[in-house]
C-alpha cells in the first residue's frame, strides 16, 4: 500500500502562526548607508555594523534601547537566536518594561523553540500592555507551538475580542481548530481573515488544507489558485495543489504542478509526491525514479522508502520492495501501514518459492542476481512472457541456418543486453519490450 505525503501542508500551516510575531519597531527604507533601525528588508549585516557603531558612541539610553533591538532582529535574520537572546537581555537591563524589547525577546525564544521562555516574557509585556491584542497573538502562538492548543485558543479569543480586525488573530486561532481536527471553525476562521483583506496569502493554502480534510478538493483548488496568483515563487503552494488535482485524479495536472515546486526548490517530499502521481498512473519506472531521487536529498525519508516498496512490488520486483519497506519500518517502527506491506511481501514472496519450477521462467531463480531476473521471477505474468518469448526464440532459430541463424542469435544477445542495462530506468517499460520482442519472434517462426 502506498501513503499519500502531505507534509507541505503543515509546513504552510506554520508560516501562518509564525508570522503573527511582531517586529520591534516598523521597518524603513534602506538609505544610501544603512541605519541601525529595524529593516526587514535590508541585509543584516550592514544593520549590524551600524548599530554596533551606534552602541559604542551613544549614550542615551533610549537609543541604546532601539540600537539593541534593531540588531538583535539582524542577528534574528541570521538565524543567530543566542546573540539575538543577548542584545535582548541587555535592553531589558536597562529598561524592564520596555514593551518592544519584550515583545523582540519572546519572539526570538519563540523561534529558538523554547516556548516555556516566550511565554514568560509575554506574561510581562501582558501585564505592562494588558489592552494589546497583537501581544495575546504571539502568546497564543507560544501555547500552539508547545502543542497547548486549547490554551492558545483562550489567548487568541481575547486577541480578536481587543481587535475585531486583527486578521492574523483569526489565521492563527484558524491553525489551532485545523490542529485540533475542528476544520469547520478553521475555515470561519480562515474566511474571517480573508474578509479582512490579510496581506497573509498563507491562509488560502491553509483553508485549502481545511477544506481537503473535509473531502471538498475542488474548494481547495480554489483557494490553492489564488495562493499561488499572490506568491508565484512558492514551491510549497504548487505542491499543494498538485495534491488536490491528485485527490481529484488529475494526475497530469498534479505531476505538472510537482514539476513547477521542483524547479523552484528540490525538495524530497516534491519528488515523492510526484512518484507517487506516476505510480497511480501506473507508470512504476518513473515513480521509482523520483523514490530514488527523494532519498538521494533524504536518506531519512520513511515514506519514500515505503512508497518505493510499494512501486517494486506493483512491477514484481520482490526483494526491492522488501529491501525498501525494512528501511521504512526501520526509520519508523511505529508505521503500521509499513509493517502492513512488510508482511504480506514476504509473504508473497514465501508462496512464490513453492510455485512448480515449470511455471517460472526460463531461467533459473535459485541463481537469479540481475535485478531485472529478479522482477521476473517474482511476477507470475512476466514468467510466462519469458518463458513464451525463449519458446518463439528456439522456435524461429529452428527454421534458420548460417548466417540468418547466427543474426537471430546477436539479435536476442542484443535484445537481453538491452534488456540488463535499462531496467529500471523511467523510459524503460519491461513488459512492454518483452511483448514487443515476442511478437517479432513469433513473425518470424510462421
Amino acid at each position: 500500500m502506498m501513503v499519500r505525503t502531505m507534509t507541505t501542508t503543515l509546513r504552510a500551516l506554520l508560516l501562518a502562526a509564525a508570522a503573527a510575531l511582531l517586529c520591534a519597531a516598523p521597518a524603513s527604507a534602506q538609505g544610501r548607508e544603512q541605519a541601525c533601525r529595524v529593516d526587514e528588508a535590508a541585509a543584516p549585516d550592514p544593520i549590524i555594523a551600524a548599530c554596533t557603531a551606534e552602541l559604542r558612541s551613544s549614550t542615551d539610553v533610549t537609543r541604546q534601547i532601539e540600537a539593541l533591538v534593531a540588531r538583535a532582529s539582524a542577528y534574528g535574520k541570521k538565524n543567530d537566536s543566542k546573540q539575538a537572546i543577548a542584545d535582548l537581555s541587555r535592553a531589558i537591563a536597562l529598561d524592564g518594561n520596555n514593551l518592544a524589547a519584550l515583545k523582540a525577546r519572546a519572539e526570538a525564544y519563540y523561534l529558538a523553540s523554547q516556548n516555556d521562555r516566550a511565554i514568560e516574557v509575554l506574561d510581562r509585556a501582558i501585564r505592562i500592555a494588558a489592552g494589546d491584542s497583537d501581544t495575546f497573538d504571539a502568546r497564543g502562538n507560544a501555547f500552539l507551538q508547545s502543542g497547548a492548543y486549547d490554551r492558545a485558543i483562550e489567548d487568541y479569543n481575547e486577541a480578536i475580542r481587543l481587535d475585531r480586525n486583527n486578521a492574523q488573530a483569526f489565521i492563527d486561532r484558524g491553525v489551532a481548530h485545523y490542529l485540533k481536527g475542528q476544520h469547520e471553525r478553521a475555515i470561519a476562521d480562515y474566511t474571517q481573515a480573508i474578509a479582512l483583506n490579510t496581506t497573509n496569502e498563507a491562509v488560502f493554502t491553509n483553508r485549502a488544507a481545511a477544506y481537503k480534510k473535509l473531502g471538498r478538493s475542488d474548494r481547495a483548488l480554489e483557494d490553492e489558485n489564488e495562493a499561488i496568483r499572490r506568491s508565484p515563487t512558492k514551491a510549497d503552494y504548487y505542491s499543494n495543489r498538485g495534491l488536490s488535482h491528485a485527490d481529484l485524479h488529475e494526475y497530469d495536472r498534479a505531476i505538472a504542478d510537482y514539476n513547477e515546486a521542483i524547479r523552484l526548490s528540490r525538495q524530497a517530499n516534491f519528488f515523492t509526491n510526484r512518484g507517487d502521481a506516476y505510480q497511480y498512473k501506473k507508470e512504476y519506472d518513473h515513480a521509482i525514479a523520483d523514490y530514488k531521487e527523494a532519498l538521494k536529498l533524504d536518506p531519512t525519508f520513511a515514506l519514500a522508502h515505503n512508497n518505493l516498496g510499494a512501486a517494486y512490488r506493483s512491477k514484481g520486483d520482490l526483494d526491492g520492495a522488501i529491501l525498501h519497506y525494512e528501511q521504512a519500518v526501520r526509520l519508523n517502527p511505529r508505521n503500521n501501514t509499513a509493517v502492513e506491506n512488510l508482511t504480506a511481501v514476504r509473504r508473497d514472496r514465501d508462496r512464490l518459492a513453492l510455485v512448480n519450477p515449470r511455471s517460472g521462467p526460463s531461467f533459473d531463480c535459485a541463481v537469479a542476481k540481475r535485478a531485472v531476473e529478479k522482477a521476473i521471477c517474482s511476477d507470475q505474468e512476466l514468467a510466462r512472457l519469458d518463458r513464451d518469448l525463449n519458446a518463439a526464440y528456439r522456435s524461429a532459430l529452428a527454421k534458420l541456418a548460417g548466417r540468418k541463424a547466427a543474426a537471430l542469435r546477436q539479435d536476442q544477445r542484443t535484445f537481453v543486453l538491452t534488456r540488463d542495462r535499462m531496467f529500471g530506468r523511467p523510459d524503460y517499460q519491461l513488459k512492454t519490450q518483452m511483448e514487443r520482442r515476442l511478437a517479432q519472434l513469433q513473425a518470424m517462426g510462421r
